[in-house]
């Protein structure tokens, strides 16, 4: 029987590129938190980050036979997710704005966050009302997913740079400006 807790990354990719669902099981749960915490953090809700996340899964689980370098596994995940959550919030935009001209948005404002409603006594996520989201939600976009990238992906200025399509140095210096653009908003 086979060792899958065991087993080293590249061994697993392969065994899940021919169909294996408990190799791809295995290499989603070493990844799971982060891809949370990246999705939470650029969707700004529980729901529709665990609802990124979930697409992004199965979105990989069916391509998975065209990821061409096994030590990619990780950042074509972030990619995958990365792109999930920018078709959410540019959904959610839609939806914000249909509200606004219906005058829904008004309406439902008591106990919403972020367009979608909280239900009454619940406390809204930690991560919603503490300082430091506070000060990750003044980023624009960009900045939050370079912010999010490096610090719940653990990835490297050369490595955002290829998912986003950028230059290294032009990631540097907007995770530089946006860090310090946090750290103003936390004083």
């Amino acid at each position: 029987m086979y060792d899958y807790e065991n087993s080293p990354e590249p061994d697993l990719i392969r065994r899940a590129k021919r169909g294996d669902v408990k190799a791809f099981s295995r290499l989603y749960a070493g990844i799971y938190q982060d891809l949370y915490r990246f999705a939470l953090y650029m969707t700004r809700h529980r729901q529709d980050a665990e609802d990124a996340v979930s697409e992004t899964v199965m979105t990989a689980y069916e391509k998975i036979g065209r990821l061409r370098k096994e030590d990619s596994f990780r950042n074509w995940m972030f990619t995958i997710l990365n792109h999930q959550c920018k078709k959410m919030l540019k959904s959610g935009q839609k939806e914000l704005a249909h509200r606004a001209e219906t005058g829904l948005e008004a309406e439902e404002s008591e106990g919403t966050t972020a367009g979608r409603r909280e239900p009454k006594g619940h406390e809204p996520d930690y991560a919603q009302w503490h300082d430091v989201r506070r000060a990750f939600d003044s980023l624009d976009e960009e900045e939050r997913m370079i912010v999010a990238f490096s610090v719940f992906g653990g990835y490297r200025s050369d490595e955002i740079a290829r998912m986003l399509d950028k230059n290294a140095a032009t990631v540097r210096s907007r995770k530089s400006r946006a860090l310090e653009k946090m750290r103003n908003a936390l004083i």
